[in-house]
């Protein structure tokens, strides 16, 4: 290969993973300009996160939203990077690199970031079309193309990356079961507990587990059709996604002879054997230590970095480190020690079964040396620092389960940024640790979240810790930083908790009072604020104030859904998705004599009729009415649809009657005005075909009765429900909804779903409110049950009736507004 003549010294780096470049943009800050680089990638991609495959896989990122460096960045940084070629040889007597397209390229030092690769279990049917691992963008685009054709996989591992895989293919509409050696999930970083904790609640989701099972050979003869396990049982599979483990990436330092082990041995420094060639990632070993979190692999970047540098202090030190994960929608925390390693270590457990949460942690000698959270993780880092103090805490042990709150120590509302560590690990994704976030913000007069992740990176991931970053930002710049009121609207200065806890305290109950009593900028208000406070205040004073149709939505006005080419959209409603003859005849009667081009079936398991011209919409309602069918709502900031399986009725896997009870929470629910649209589902067993656990309030029916979720969506931002309470009656399941429902009334912001209502609350907090409350949860029962006396009122039938019939003639110009 040929180079431009250049006098510094020669960087060729293989491998353009996370661990390389990370090493590469650490070298960028001490010494910028100091090196020539190259860098050799065997992908022909640029660097990505791969942490964010999984998010890639459900469909909630895309790849091009988890690059970490663009080629433009290698182009600014005078970096020369060589994609979809990999290294095949190292010639250390000439210091050249080889590469599979016949490139050869000399260096004067070389690092050596060649990762890692799926284990393969030596099993038959490995090389069949449809069996791929789960390890880099390629495994992706294989499953994502098996998914959109077949129904059915199997993932082989029950470790964090199996999970995933997992759920990924779940949310891509795939029947998924996963095939796990060991009794437990995640062995290696939950205890037994846990372990089985996790397993209940992702079966409740719809994931099938076979634990306990050796693959003994992948089935096919064209494609895979399935595994079969070592004590004969069959799991039929489309696709097979291999997912058990992975192993350091050695061959090509063995093939130089280099020092390897299980990994390529480096020293303290990060060098190899050889002094001119060091090594970071996945591929190497420390002290007999081989590494597959995040964490410590920055540590070595930053090391390896500084001794390029020149820094002949920069030794890599292996530190107790802790795992902190969300799997799909769980919390989970280790560090340390799981189980007791002998009879004189103290374990303490703490474990709420109808709250999901699990608590131990292992003492020895006197000493904190491990620690297991399940549900509420809020205590790791806590944990975690009293590992690294190492001191004696015996005066804690009968409260130190219970969390620092509980334990005696010092405590404030929001973390002790102040006596936080530099080298506390804030951002999981990207490795980025307290010290370097609040210099970073110092040196370049940060100001804002957005220009933080734009230096440092944290938060800009999964995002998880963006509390904790947002604190930070506060903390370095002396708590100047003002997090801008969510506002109702440009006319006011007011936001949406105060104006709704004035209405209440105040008795006000117009829109003119509240703009009064605020000093509304616009005294008509605007767009944004009048349909908000038009809901709040029917909310508030169900039965006494008068809905304002001039504060609806064009949709909400006409109780249709407008198409683009103008026509409307009718959904009559199907109580539970039950329908019957008589129905299905009206339905095709109405399509008939009103010539309405298109019927579909929803997926919230209703026919919609597209195409309604807006003169015909009375006469459409008409018809269905008499039929008994009233507004399927599909046009609301309310109640849509009650998705129902079949249950115990028909299905011989249902434990309880699902499509009787949907029929029940839709009748008890429909009608009542919400902040955002609501859908709900009963699923008649964990198998969960209804879908419950993507839905606002789902119900998920188990042989002890019936597991009541909440929080999901399954739009643009999908995001799997919370579990709230396990109940035995559907008396039970039926107040709980009616109180879930009214808490979310009372308490989100107008156009705020129950998601991300949760998401700002937190689930805790909403099973204060109706799990650990009992009165309070009545109260809301009553209060759900008094709003629906007024608004339980079908307005299809209330139109045909002739009621503000009117406004039909005024519909283009409501369309405009």
């Amino acid at each position: 290969m040929n180079m431009i003549s250049d006098s510094r010294e020669h960087l060729v780096v293989i491998g353009n993973g996370m661990a390389g470049m990370r090493t590469v943009e650490e070298l960028l800050k001490l010494v910028p300009g100091r090196f020539r680089i190259t860098v050799f990638g065997a992908e022909p991609h640029v660097n990505y996160n791969r942490i964010m495959l999984s998010g890639v896989l459900a469909g909630d990122k895309t790849v091009e939203e988890i690059v970490i460096n663009s080629r433009e960045w290698y182009a600014q940084n005078d970096i020369a990077l060589i994609t979809g070629d990999a290294v095949t040889r190292i010639d250390r007597g000439d210091r050249m690199v080889h590469s599979a397209s016949g490139l050869s390229v000399h260096y004067d030092r070389l690092l050596v970031a060649t990762g890692s690769r799926p284990v393969a279990p030596p099993i038959p049917g490995l090389s069949l079309p449809g069996v791929c691992a789960f390890r880099d963008i390629a495994d992706v685009e294989t499953m994502l193309a098996v998914s959109r054709e077949h129904r059915r996989a199997v993932v082989i591992g029950g470790g964090l990356l199996g999970l995933e895989a997992a759920w990924g293919l779940k949310q891509r509409g795939m029947k998924v079961a996963l095939v796990h050696l060991m009794p437990t999930l995640m062995e290696r970083q939950l205890d037994a507990a846990a372990g089985q904790m996790l397993q209940r609640d992702l079966d409740g989701r719809g994931i099938a587990f076979f634990t306990n099972g050796q693959t003994e050979e992948i089935v096919g003869k064209h494609r895979a059709e399935g595994v079969t396990l070592a004590d004969g049982r069959f799991v039929p599979a489309d696709l097979v996604v291999l997912a058990v483990g992975i192993r350091p990436n050695i061959d090509l330092a063995r093939n130089a002879e280099l020092e390897v082990n299980r990994g390529i041995v480096v020293s303290d420094d990060m060098r190899t054997s050889d002094p001119a060639i060091f090594a970071v990632g996945e591929c190497v070993e420390h002290r007999g230590k081989v590494f597959g979190l995040v964490a410590p692999i920055w540590d070595q970047a930053k090391v390896c970095a500084a001794r390029m540098a020149g820094d002949e202090n920069a030794l890599f030190v292996s530190r107790d480190i802790s795992t902190s994960l969300k799997i799909t929608g769980v919390d989970v925390f280790s560090a340390g020690a799981l189980c007791a390693a002998s009879e004189h270590d103290d374990e303490i457990t703490l474990r709420d079964d109808r709250r999901g949460i699990y608590k131990k942690i292992v003492l020895r000698d006197g000493r904190l040396v491990g620690a297991v959270l399940y549900g509420d993780v809020t205590d790791g880092q806590w944990y975690l620092q009293l590992m690294r103090d190492k001191e004696d805490i015996s005066a804690l042990r009968d409260r130190l389960v219970f969390g620092k709150a509980l334990a005696g120590a010092s405590v404030s509302a929001e973390p002790d940024y102040a006596s936080m560590p530099d080298d506390a690990q804030i951002c999981g994704c990207n490795g980025v640790c307290k010290g370097t976030i609040v210099s970073t913000i110092q040196a370049r007069k940060l100001t804002s979240l957005s220009e933080v992740r734009a230096h440092t990176k944290a938060s800009a991931s999964c995002g998880q810790c963006t509390a904790q970053v947002e604190g930070l930002l506060a903390f370095a710049v002396g708590g100047a930083v003002e997090k801008r009121k969510k506002t109702v609207c440009e006319c006011t200065d007011a936001g949406h908790d105060e104006v709704r806890r004035a209405i209440l305290a105040e008795n006000l109950k117009t829109m003119e009072a509240v703009r009064d009593r605020f000093g509304w900028k616009n005294p008509e208000g605007c767009a944004k604020c009048r349909p908000a406070l038009n809901y709040y205040l029917l909310c508030a004073w169900p039965g006494e104030y008068a809905d304002d149709a001039q504060s609806r939505f064009v949709n909400e006005r006409v109780h249709a859904n407008i198409q683009k080419d103008g026509t409307y959209s009718v959904v009559p409603r199907m109580w539970g998705g039950l329908t019957n003859p008589k129905e299905l005849r009206a339905i095709a009667d109405v399509t008939e004599h009103f010539n309405i081009p298109t019927v579909k079936v929803t997926g919230g398991q209703r026919i919609d009729l597209l195409g309604v011209k807006k003169e015909d919409l009375p006469g459409v309602w008409k018809m269905l009415n008499e039929a008994g069918m009233v507004s399927g709502h599909a046009y609301a900031k309310g109640l849509r649809t009650v998705k129902t399986c079949v249950g115990s009725e028909w299905c011989r896997f249902g434990t309880q009657d699902s499509t009787g009870l949907g029929v029940k929470l839709e009748k008890l629910t429909w009608g009542s005005w919400t902040p955002h649209k609501t859908k709900m589902a009963v699923s008649g067993c964990p198998r969960n075909c209804a879908e419950a656990t993507i839905k606002d309030m789902g119900v998920v029916c188990v042989e002890a009765g019936y597991d009541l979720v909440v929080g999901g969506n399954g739009g643009v931002d999908v995001r799997v429900t919370d579990k709230l309470v396990q109940v035995k009656t559907e008396e039970e399941v039926l107040e709980y909804a009616a109180a879930f429902m009214q808490l979310y009334r009372e308490e989100a912001h107008y156009l705020e779903r129950t998601a991300p209502w949760i998401g700002r609350v937190g689930v805790t907090y909403v099973k204060q409110r109706l799990v650990e409350d009992e009165p309070g949860r009545k109260a809301l029962q009553a209060r759900f049950l008094r709003s629906q006396e007024a608004a339980q009122v079908d307005p299809w039938n209330e139109r045909v009736k002739g009621a503000q019939a009117h406004e039909f003639q005024r519909l283009p110009e409501l369309a405009r507004t």
